[in-house]
C-alpha cells in the first residue's frame, strides 16, 4: 500500500510544471508574403547540341575510349574499355526522350590463369648485410642512494 502511494506522490510532483508557462511577445516586423510561382516548369533540354571524343592507349594495359554527339534532344554514343580478364567491352547507347537505351557487346575470349598444381616453397632469405649496432657503456654512474637513519 505504501508503495502505492509514493507512486502516486511522484507521478503527481512529475507532472505538475516547475517553472511557470511563459508567454513570448510577437515579432514585430512584417513577415513576407508570398504570392502564386514564378518557376517555369520546362522539360530538361540538353543546354547545347554538342560532340566530343577522347581515347587511351598507353601500351601498358590501359586501353579506353569515349566518344559522345547530341543534337540538343538525342544523345547517342560509344565507349569501349580493355576487361582484365583480357576481353574489351564495347558500349553503344542512345538517350531519348524515352529514356536510356544501351547495346553491350564484348570482344575477344576470357583468359583466366591457369592452375599448374604446383606448390611453392617459401622464398629463402640471406643474412642481412649489415652488423648489428653496438652500444657504449652510458657516459653517466648510477646513482649512489644512503641507507634511511631510523
Amino acid at each position: 500500500m505504501q508503495f502505492f502511494v509514493l507512486a502516486a506522490l511522484i507521478a503527481v510532483a512529475a507532472a505538475n510544471p516547475v517553472y511557470p508557462s511563459q508567454t513570448y511577445p510577437t515579432s514585430s516586423y512584417n513577415r513576407p508574403s508570398y504570392s502564386g510561382s514564378t518557376y517555369d516548369a520546362r522539360e530538361y533540354v540538353s543546354p547545347n547540341p554538342h560532340a566530343f571524343k577522347w581515347a587511351v592507349n598507353d601500351g601498358y594495359g590501359s586501353d579506353y575510349s569515349h566518344s559522345e554527339s547530341s543534337d540538343g534532344q538525342v544523345t547517342t554514343g560509344t565507349y569501349h574499355v580493355q576487361l582484365p580478364d583480357g576481353r574489351t567491352q564495347i558500349v553503344n547507347y542512345k538517350a531519348d526522350s524515352y529514356g536510356y537505351n544501351a547495346d553491350v557487346k564484348y570482344e575477344g575470349e576470357a583468359k583466366y590463369p591457369t592452375y599448374s598444381g604446383r606448390s611453392y616453397s617459401a622464398p629463402a632469405y640471406s643474412a642481412p648485410a649489415y652488423s648489428a649496432p653496438a652500444y657504449s657503456a652510458p657516459a653517466y654512474s648510477a646513482p649512489a642512494y644512503s641507507s634511511p637513519a631510523y
